[in-house]
């Protein structure tokens, strides 16, 4: 009996010695991702080689120093790291973040498709983790299979439809695709989770350059209209239009961008602008839905005619805009307040098409 008393003590004891290097280890970890978000990884790493000193094969810390090793461009090393957190924690629900550290370090050394698989391995693992599909996306972006990445960012959004990254990288490779209607789409809904930052000044100028692209002006009341043959040459099978075809969006938004140089309109502020383009296009789209399919037809034109039917479009133009700080702007923000924040519950509210 006293040495069954003496096990038990001597476990109660290892146990609470267990959960204390747990909770130190935890600390030092998070001074260390403080280091690295500072831009301090060599600083970062030492705060987790302390924590795996207190508790070996933590894997926060583990995954935290991979993430910092990789930033370095350490990507052997940062690899070594992935692998012996997926051999200790085989089962545990932090391994997602190892996948994305592991099969990014493949990509940066040209093993991409060995990168291609890890990603593959994490998303079967944890379907609901939206930076997986999305690293993949960027993979497939750098090697300029820019269909394959917008299937990704596709993912992604279904996964969070407020996912930045994927907005962008959506918005901006569907433009260079020269598929107008899904870009603007992307940039808009990039612009309500992002309306102010450096970023969102470089895509204000790319939608600009989307939405006004077909429209030219040639003399003091001339312009000049020029449409792509292909957004005709969509072909209709069996009746039923090609996957994401917005051939008659563009078209009735071309004709809303020609307005702009009616005498009528010239006096408008570009916010103006853009809203009255935005409903032209948005008719268009509510008129052709059911018609059409497609990831952007059954996922963002039910979120932009909602926004648009309860009455928000003024609100996403000033948002559109906000980075330009001219006087309408900065006089329209400091007085909607109220619609602001109505927006956004309204927003956050949205129920988006199950996955």
């Amino acid at each position: 009996m006293r040495l069954n008393y003496f096990v038990f003590v001597v476990m109660i004891s290892f146990c609470g010695m267990n959960a204390q290097d747990k909770t130190a280890a935890l600390k030092l970890v998070g001074e260390g991702v403080a280091f690295h978000d500072k831009g301090e990884y060599e600083n970062a790493i030492k705060k987790y080689d302390e924590a795996l000193t207190v508790d070996v094969d933590n894997l926060t810390a583990l995954s935290e120093k991979a993430y910092s090793l990789s930033s370095l461009h350490q990507y052997e090393e940062a690899i070594a790291l992935c692998k012996i957190a997926l051999k200790k924690h085989p089962k545990e629900k932090g391994l997602q973040f190892i996948y994305v550290t592991y099969g990014n370090a493949l990509d940066h050394l040209k093993k991409t498709d060995q990168a291609f698989a890890m990603y593959d391995k994490g998303i079967k693992k944890f379907p609901d983790y939206y930076q997986l599909p999305f690293n993949k996306g960027i993979a497939y972006s750098g090697l300029r299979k820019y269909d394959e990445a917008i299937t990704c960012f596709q993912q992604a959004i279904a996964i969070n439809p407020y996912h930045l990254g994927s907005l962008n990288g959506i918005a901006r490779l569907e433009m260079i695709q020269g598929n107008k209607i899904p870009s603007i789409l992307g940039f808009c809904s990039y612009f309500i989770q992002d309306p102010q930052s450096s970023r969102a000044a470089e895509n204000l100028k790319n939608l600009i350059d989307v939405l006004d692209g077909n429209v030219k002006k040639t003399g003091d009341k001339a312009i000049s209209i020029s449409l792509d043959s292909k957004m005709f040459d969509k072909a209709v099978k069996k009746g039923k239009p090609e996957a994401n075809d917005f051939s008659t969006t563009e078209l009735t938004l071309t004709l809303a961008v020609a307005l702009d140089y009616d005498e009528k309109y010239q006096n408008d502020t570009d916010v103006v602008k853009f809203i009255r383009k935005f409903e032209r296009m948005c008719a268009s789209l509510n008129e052709s839905k059911i018609d059409n399919h497609g990831f952007y037809w059954e996922t963002w034109v039910p979120y932009f005619l909602e926004l648009h039917k309860n009455n928000f479009s003024e609100t996403l133009g000033y948002l559109v805009f906000a980075t330009t700080e001219t006087e309408d702007v900065t006089n329209w923000f400091n007085t909607h307040e109220v619609q602001i924040n109505q927006f956004y519950d309204w927003s956050k509210n949205y129920e988006w098409p199950k996955k």
